[in-house]
């Protein structure tokens, strides 16, 4: 009996060592699973870690796919929650997400190859190159012209911050029918000097997509698949618009801020450059493994270092050719931010070192959750990439506090909310963002920790209202 108990023991301890070898970063992902660190925290207070399935509950974010890059390789990618609630589809790793404007990075690549093969400039007149639309000449591109190069690093003076798609019951427009204002938002036009000042248009890389298709004689989808996609292996990338059936095994649907499916299931986008990318966080990171190994020397990349290195380069706000940079040296760092409705993302990845990390949810509430993702792979991996911010609190007495009770009302919109007081704690219920919790930063200036929320409150020798977020100032109500 005693050989047949040392028998057991002996083969479950084998069992033990295979289980472990065939899961050897298991406790990698189960230590980031269980390590979410909230992005505001009170200094001096210990910090709490947080399950990610509790905290997509929380912020209402059906689902979500990771997928972390170490010293050049893919370490580990999963998905968490729904695809699709109604269906019960899950997240996988394969499950495609929209990218939002990180569509915009990659795009770029397809404007840096037709530059790489002679086929245009980075610093010529973007006139010369477009065929059947042209740029509307004005005051201010006589002193200055639209290139490439400004359109790319947000410095073309050009208008139109982003898109809001199409519902799938809705027309869906050209690229020349966005580009005149003829379909869900304004004319792009140029209404400020040419690289004079550094602000955000997905007007102008719509611009940059009309200039691929014009030079390039393709769709930007079939240009940019050929050429920048399936070579650096993005396989399970598209910038389809809208996206066809054979795409459709494993894709996400969009969700809105209170977890709710939005209509038609998704949004469409005919401004692909901006905003048309369907794509896994997978893919996202060999992209990013390909830029890091072409910094490296690699010789056989989608574009030579030389290019790259150009891409690479901070213009204006720390932009470069595409992607956003922060930091520097060792420390430097490429990636942007995806919102489309629905859907939020983000990828940041290391320049000089062989790290990233890919973070998309199919929710309008994931920021807040992409944050403390990324806030607990930060800490594990002890990257210079993301880290809490740590505010101090003041104390005021409950005399102090009840100045500020009353109601408040934004004008402009005819909303009221109003402040109250409960255990010595300011509150501030049913907000556009949810219950707000004040905790006081000085004697005017209150934030809610969830939310990230500040209020400064007016104050004339009484209180006479109160600006959220420096941006809505709301009258107090006698």
């Amino acid at each position: 009996m005693k050989k047949i108990y040392f028998l057991i023991f002996f083969l479950s301890l084998i069992s033990n060592c295979f289980a472990q070898k065939e899961n050897p970063i298991q406790a990698e992902i189960n230590a980031i699973e269980n390590g979410l660190i909230k992005n505001i925290q009170i200094k001096g207070d210990s910090i709490k870690k947080f399950n990610i399935q509790e905290r997509m509950d929380f912020y209402k974010v059906p689902g979500v796919s990771i997928a972390i890059v170490e010293n050049g390789k893919i370490k580990w990618a999963k998905g968490y929650g729904f695809a699709n609630t109604k269906t019960g589809t899950k997240v996988d790793k394969n499950t495609l997400f929209q990218a939002g404007s990180i569509s915009k990075p990659i795009a770029a690549l397809s404007a840096l190859k037709l530059y790489e093969n002679d086929s245009l400039e980075l610093n010529k007149d973007v006139n010369y190159y477009l065929k059947n639309w042209q740029i509307p000449e004005n005051k201010f591109t006589k002193i200055e012209k639209v290139t490439i190069e400004k359109l790319l690093t947000h410095t073309g003076g050009m208008t139109v911050h982003g898109f809001p798609g199409y519902q799938q019951t809705e027309e869906f427009p050209e690229i020349i029918d966005v580009l005149n204002g003829n379909g869900n938002t304004l004319k792009i036009v140029v209404d400020t000097i040419p690289g004079s000042i550094w602000r955000y248009s997905g007007g102008g890389y719509t611009v940059m997509e009309k200039v691929v298709e014009d030079v390039s004689g393709l769709p930007l989808e079939e240009y940019i698949s050929k050429n920048i996609l399936l070579p650096i292996g993005m396989k399970n990338s598209t910038y389809q618009q809208p996206i066809l059936k054979e795409w459709q095994n494993n894709i996400s649907a969009a969700y809105d801020g209170n977890g709710n499916l939005i209509k038609g299931l998704w949004n469409n986008y005919p401004e692909q450059a901006a905003a048309g990318l369907w794509t896994t966080a997978s893919d996202l990171a060999l992209y990013c493994i390909e830029i890091q190994d072409i910094v490296q020397g690699k010789k056989d990349g989608v574009l030579s270092k030389n290019t790259i290195d150009k891409m690479l380069t901070k213009h204006k706000n720390n932009w470069g050719l595409g992607p956003s940079l922060n930091g520097e040296d060792d420390s430097l760092i490429f990636g942007h931010g995806g919102k489309n409705a629905g859907f939020t993302n983000d990828m940041k990845a290391f320049v000089n070192k062989g790290n990233a990390v890919i973070v998309m949810t199919n929710a309008d509430n994931g920021g807040k959750l992409i944050a403390e993702v990324k806030n607990a792979v930060s800490n594990y991996y002890e990257w210079p990439m993301s880290q809490p911010n740590i505010i101090e609190v003041i104390d005021l007495t409950n005399t102090e506090l009840q100045e500020f009770k009353g109601k408040y009302e934004l004008k402009e919109q005819g909303i009221v909310l109003e402040v109250q007081l409960e255990e010595n704690v300011l509150l501030l219920r049913n907000t556009p963002v949810g219950n707000l919790r004040l905790l006081p930063m000085t004697k005017t200036k209150f934030i809610d920790i969830e939310s990230g929320t500040i209020l400064e409150f007016l104050v004339d020798k009484k209180v006479k209202g109160f600006v959220a977020n420096n941006t809505f100032k709301f009258v107090k109500l006698e």
